[in-house]
Order: C-alpha cells, then sequence, then structure tokens
C-alpha cells in the first residue's frame, strides 16, 4: 500500500527559468505527469527525498503541443501519451512513435502520463524499486546489484553497465532512436542516441538542473514500426520491444528493455539496409540483432524474444 507522503514545499513553476533556479538550489525533484514520481515518493525508494516538487505543468507557454513545423515534428514535453498515440500528424508519418505511444500502460495513465516523463523514468528493477529503500543497490549509490545473483529474469541480456543490469523500461525510448530524434532541453539538444545512461539513480545524461522542454522528429518518408511483448500486453511495461524504421538503405532498428539504455542493433541494420524486406532476411537480421547477447542465470528467453521482436518491426515495414 505504500506509505503516507512526507512533508514537501511544491511549487508551480511559472516559466523554465523559474524551475531552474529552485532546480539549482538542490534537494528538488520535477514534476511532469507524476505517474512515476508519486510512486516513488509514496514508496520511499530512493536514499533521499525531495525538499521541493516543482510542478512544470504551470509553465507558460504551454510544453502541451503535437506539431509539424517545415516538415519536423514537434512534440513539447508535457504532451500526453493518449494525445500522442491519437494524433493523426504522427500516426500517418511517424507511426513508429504514435504505436509506441498507444502500447504504453493503461488509458488511465496515458491520460497522465508525458512523453518527457517517459523518456526521464527511473529503471523498473524490483530491487531498486523495493520499499523503503530495502536494498540499497549500486544504482542508488551502494555496492552491489542484487539483480546479478538474484531474481534476473527481466534484467539486461547484453552485459551490465556500471555494474547495474537494470533496463531502460520506456516504450517510446526506442521509437525516438529509430526515428533519429532530438531531445531539447533547457540547456542543449541532445541526439536521442545519447540521451540515456546510466548513473545515480537517474537513466539520463540530464544535470540535476536541466528539464527536457521539447522532442523533434526530423521528416521520415519510409516506414516505421514498433512491436512489444509483456505479459499483460494492455498495461504491462515491455519484456523487450523493439522500433523500426525503413527508408531504402536508410534503416534505423532500436531494442529496448533488453539493456540499460535503449540499444541500437546496428548489426541487424547492415542485413535489411538496401535489401529486400521479406522473411528470410527479417530472420537473418533478427539472428544478428542477438548474436552479442549473454543471458543471465532467468533471462535467456529474452533472447528467442528479442530476435523475434526485430524480425516481427522489419516485416512490419514492409
Amino acid at each position: 500500500m505504500g506509505n503516507p507522503l512526507r512533508e514537501f514545499n511544491h511549487i508551480d513553476a511559472k516559466s523554465v527559468d523559474e524551475a531552474i533556479t529552485v532546480l539549482k538550489q538542490g534537494d528538488a525533484w520535477v514534476c511532469a505527469g507524476g505517474t512515476d514520481l508519486l510512486g516513488t515518493m509514496k514508496f520511499y525508494i530512493l536514499r533521499d527525498y525531495p525538499k521541493t516538487v516543482v510542478n512544470i505543468k504551470t509553465i507558460k507557454p504551454s510544453m502541451n503541443y503535437i506539431k509539424e513545423e517545415g516538415g519536423i515534428l514537434k512534440i513539447g514535453a508535457l504532451a500526453r501519451l493518449e494525445d500522442i498515440a491519437k494524433s493523426s500528424t504522427v500516426k500517418d508519418k511517424w507511426s513508429a512513435l504514435a504505436e509506441a505511444a498507444h502500447k504504453t500502460a493503461s488509458t488511465h495513465l496515458r491520460e497522465m502520463g508525458t512523453i518527457g516523463g517517459n523518456i526521464c523514468q527511473l529503471n523498473r528493477c524490483w530491487y531498486f524499486r523495493k520499499e523503503d529503500n530495502r536494498f540499497d543497490c549500486i544504482r542508488k549509490g551502494g555496492n552491489m546489484c542484487y539483480a546479478m545473483a538474484g531474481d534476473n529474469r527481466y534484467h539486461s541480456i547484453f552485459g551490465a553497465v556500471a555494474g547495474c543490469v537494470a533496463v531502460s523500461p520506456s516504450d517510446i525510448a526506442p521509437a525516438l532512436v529509430a526515428l533519429n530524434a532530438t531531445i531539447k532541453t533547457s540547456k542543449r539538444s541532445i541526439t536521442a542516441g545519447d540521451f540515456w545512461a546510466v548513473k545515480v539513480p537517474s537513466s539520463t545524461v540530464l544535470d540535476d538542473d536541466e528539464i527536457v522542454t521539447e522532442i523533434q522528429v526530423p521528416a521520415f518518408s519510409g516506414k516505421s514500426a514498433f512491436v512489444k511483448f509483456a505479459l499483460r500486453s494492455s498495461i504491462d511495461f515491455p519484456i523487450v520491444n523493439c522500433a523500426a524504421a525503413i527508408d531504402g538503405s536508410n534503416v534505423r532498428i532500436c531494442l529496448n528493455a533488453v539493456h540499460n539504455n535503449p540499444y541500437r542493433v546496428t548489426k541487424a541494420e547492415e542485413v535489411i539496409s538496401g535489401n529486400a524486406i521479406n522473411i528470410q532476411n527479417a530472420e537473418a537480421a533478427g539472428d544478428a540483432a542477438v548474436s552479442g547477447a549473454v543471458a543471465l542465470s532467468m533471462n535467456k528467453y529474452k533472447i528467442q524474444i528479442a530476435r523475434g521482436m526485430v524480425k516481427k518491426a522489419i516485416l512490419a515495414c514492409a
């Protein structure tokens, strides 16, 4: 059931600059949709608890928008996942992103969850997420990864980063990588492939006083697709997901939930680039995608699923 929330200051930021000013003071967390933040606070999963929560939904001009300008898709960080999933513009030209948004969580969560929050969410490893920080793992500044020798059935099949085998749980992330998106922040522009990282405790390269403001996806005339395998397909986090974007010899394929960060499978891209999209080539690409996979003690099955997800995503682009 969790615990009562502890006391914290709550600030409705009126501008990006005001939000950054508060974040620079330290002990402050950003709240967008709040679907990840509030659970983190309620269950006390981290070592520290925020002194201040900065609500960025009140920033003007609003960062809740979806628009196309000069062939570039621009999505404000506060755009809700359900709105992205239903956008005719996104569905027509950047279908992998629309499908990824549609397959994220439940309808109720998509109505609250934002694209900015989704790509910045903390990992879902159950040792990391255990109530009252019962496992002070390496991702929180501790000395060990409990999943290495413990229950690792949903963890990385491509090794560890900084001793951690927790995976990126986002459905949006692989679509942004496959579509070669750029993530705009209050400080800089970051290519999607460089946005995720293993930090204590976060999963992005963002500084503590930096927030996502907009996602930009370049013009794309090819076909893209997103596929997902989950135990309960309508609401669960992925066991494996995959996005592919194919425009002739320009091929980008990204797996997720298989590694700490979204995992671009360049060997699979090489198999498909310039070749026909058919079952034989898609199967070869799937084999190439997992050629470097090394299972942990309980997750060998994920290698076969990843192989199949790559094949399925490629064939969906035919």
